[in-house]
């Protein structure tokens, strides 16, 4: 029966249910949370979501980061310029089958942040020690770097031999008794270029992306570097876009270059450094397998197998990732 207070009843029930509406329409609209910067690259990937993990330590007031994932025998990875821990993922997961992986964005690069107190490659090294073996525990740690990541791993393995179970190091010419600071900044355009104070900040200024997209296929296989004129990067646009993500933190593109800028300490730092005598890999771009063992010789006395990566240029894991991933499971699980 419809009575005077119907109206009224009416609009009370309408107010309740058109709020209930609203309310869901709200929960099913929300927005999902933000993603952090350093996950972005990895989102969504069953491969990294299954296996790997971000992870920070705080380590002598850098705020270091890295990537951990898989079980066995600890593999560190240690990445050289202009990339980041993300450098190695094309092997990451196979990798992880067999080794627990550590793959470390070095102090001031990537994402880890904060400034260590130099970029010369021995200083570095005891960075990554004290987050591996004291922070992590990690004694008999499988240490390989690419670039400069491999003079960094050449300082783990020499500082703490007793943590260094293997080495592995890839295509870098050793500043040391074989080639000093003068003799390496003549080897390319870019080495002398890095090297100077401010002047590569001030020209690549904003342009991060655009410089690194043109830099890459100069070292590749065909390019520039190895006589070639091919202008095809490796990378992938997205994997362009990741390494810039970092590398337009002005912070991090100035930590890059100090890695060029330490070249006379990283010198002196070889000279006085102890021969390495664990078991090492040595591999280089196609060609180059002479011309790098002549630097790292001196230094290194456990070479135990030295192989340049066919079709390959200085870019191996990407150039040619089967090849190297098998090179590197023979090594370590030896």
């Amino acid at each position: 029966m419809i009575t005077a207070t119907t109206p009224r009843v009416l609009r009370s029930w309408a107010a309740l249910v058109l709020g209930l509406l609203l309310a869901a329409g709200t929960a099913g609209c929300a927005e999902s949370p933000a993603i952090a910067p350093y996950a972005v690259a990895t989102q969504g990937d069953p491969r990294f979501d299954n296996t790997f993990r971000h992870e920070f330590a705080d380590i002598d007031g850098v705020r270091m980061h890295y990537v951990k994932g898989g079980s066995g025998s600890p593999v560190v990875l240690l990445h050289g310029w202009p990339q980041t821990w993300y450098g190695w993922w094309p092997i990451m997961p196979a990798l992880a089958e067999n080794h627990t992986v550590y793959a470390v964005d070095l102090p001031g690069l990537g994402d880890s942040s904060g400034s260590p107190t130099g970029y010369d490659k021995a200083t570095l090294a005891r960075y990554v020690h004290t987050l591996i073996a004291d922070r992590l525990g990690v004694r008999d740690a499988r240490v390989v770097g690419h670039d400069f990541g491999a003079a960094v791993a050449f300082q783990y393995a020499s500082q703490f031999p007793g943590d260094t179970a293997r080495l592995g190091y890839l295509d870098l010419p050793l500043p040391g008794p074989a080639v000093n600071a003068s003799m390496y900044r003549a080897l390319s355009w870019h080495i002398a270029f890095h090297s100077q104070r401010r002047i590569p900040e001030t020209v690549v200024g904003a342009d991060v992306r655009d410089y690194l997209a043109l830099f890459y296929p100069q070292v590749a296989f065909g390019g520039s570097a190895f006589g070639g004129s091919a202008e095809r990067s490796p990378f992938s646009d997205a994997e362009i876009d990741e390494f810039a993500r970092t590398y337009r933190r002005p912070e991090v593109l100035s930590g890059g270059f100090e890695l060029y800028r330490a070249l006379d300490q990283d010198v002196r730092d070889t000279e006085a450094a102890a021969p390495v005598a664990v078991a090492t890999l040595l591999m280089t771009a196609q060609g180059q397998l002479d011309g790098v063992r002549a630097t790292v010789a001196p230094r290194m006395t456990g070479i135990v197998r030295a192989v340049d990566v066919p079709r390959a240029g200085h870019w191996l894991v990407e150039e040619n990732p089967e090849f190297v991933l098998a090179e590197l499971r023979r090594f370590l699980d030896g």
